[in-house]
């Protein structure tokens, strides 16, 4: 019987934006990869793939058909690893295994973000916070993934297993990376901008907690004194109608590029001048860490993803989620300086090595091999392919 490790999360997509490096790295060690989400996704390096009826919010009833779905998995294949992510697939995922760690099943989850956080909402405490620290003694590691995450699983005394800290889920600074003057002339020109353009650039999917007003509203305050400025929106979502309609109304429609989904994030990140970034809450933002790998400085409002890699005035600026006037000093304070925009840049590169993937991968290599089996001594034989 070969190893056999499930990945759980609430959507499929989300294992195929985030998690493939590592479903490849357990395949090249021979293991049998499963996943259970909802979807019907063709994922890479997967063995077996189950369409969950879960649904992201707590309240809705399909999870407890999902529940029993996963018990009844968990039960069938007698895993040796789950590793759970998201909040419903974290906590379905514990609940269907807490049996079946008795015969020594390991349970990982990765906190992308505690939804009870500072700042939040007190009924996100009171729903979250409970849930979260009940399940933690169904945890043989909860892995954290910003500094504000795994302070708090330590001292409100979180009864994981083990509680570790890891630096997201790793940006490819081999895909992600600066471009030459030259590539980044005949690119723009290729894509109707000018050299000359100050383009700022958000991937996100148009939600609320994304904020797409703020940027829409600074550049609007700008765009007299700005006027080669450019904003590229990457993304669909619920509120993208609403936010053309707002780009409109403040007489920035032309200003205002809305992409819509794109594959092509590595290709057109590197072409613009400043990343933006507004939303409410992060967890460790992966777009934010693709724009510093990529030399960028940033311009993001006030959460706990984006302080932890934006240091103000260092590499980019943090500015607080509802001020549209400093955050639109700050884009014209970049605009007037390529000199500042280059030692910022400079200073993202330096910033992300932490968060690269060969370090998650390491990372993440000293909690998967006491689990895998393997005594303490074999862990240096054992490496990591980055991609």
């Amino acid at each position: 019987m070969p190893n056999k490790i499930l990945f759980c999360a609430t959507v499929d997509y989300h294992f195929k934006a985030f998690h493939l490096p590592i479903m490849e790295w357990f395949k090249q060690q021979g293991w049998e990869v499963h996943v259970a989400a909802k979807g019907e996704l063709d994922l890479p390096f997967v063995d077996r793939k189950f369409n969950l009826s879960i649904e992201r919010s707590p309240l809705r009833l399909n999870n407890i058909k999902a529940h029993q779905e996963l018990k009844a998995i968990v039960k069938q294949q007698n895993y040796n690893i789950i590793h759970c992510h998201t909040p419903m697939g974290g906590v379905l995922a514990r609940l269907a295994a807490a049996s079946v760690r008795k015969n020594g099943t390991k349970v990982i989850y990765t906190a992308h973000g505690f939804h009870f956080c500072k700042g939040a909402s007190l009924l996100n405490w009171m729903l979250y916070y409970p849930i979260e620290k009940r399940l933690s003694r169904l945890t043989d590691c909860l892995i954290t993934i910003n500094d504000e995450d795994y302070a708090l699983a330590v001292t409100k005394k979180f009864r994981a297993k083990q509680i570790a800290q890891v630096h997201g889920v790793g940006v490819n600074t081999m895909q992600y990376k600066p471009m030459q003057k030259i590539d980044k002339w005949r690119l723009r020109q290729e894509l109707d901008y000018r050299t000359d353009d100050f383009l700022l650039f958000y991937a996100a999917e148009f939600n609320r907690n994304k904020n797409h007003q703020l940027l829409i509203h600074a550049l609007a305050s700008i765009k007299e004194q700005v006027p080669h400025a450019r904003l590229l929106l990457a993304g669909t979502g619920p509120l993208l109608d609403a936010c053309k309609e707002l780009a409109y109304q403040l007489g920035i429609s032309s200003m205002v590029h809305f992409l819509g989904y794109r594959s092509d994030i590595d290709r057109l990140l590197p072409m613009c001048d400043v990343a933006v970034a507004s939303s409410l809450r992060e967890g460790l933002p992966v777009n934010i860490m693709e724009a510093m790998a990529c030399g960028l400085p940033i311009v993001a409002a006030a959460n706990r993803g984006h302080t932890e890699l934006v240091r103000d005035g260092v590499n980019g600026y943090v500015v607080d989620q509802n001020d549209v006037a400093v955050f639109a000093k700050r884009l014209k304070q970049l605009s007037e300086s390529i000199e500042l925009r280059q030692l910022m840049g400079m200073q993202s590169m330096h910033i992300v090595q932490k968060y690269s993937l060969i370090q998650v991968k390491k990372e993440l290599n000293d909690i998967y091999k006491p689990m895998m089996g393997h005594p303490q001594g074999e862990m240096e034989r054992l490496h990591w392919v980055v991609l």
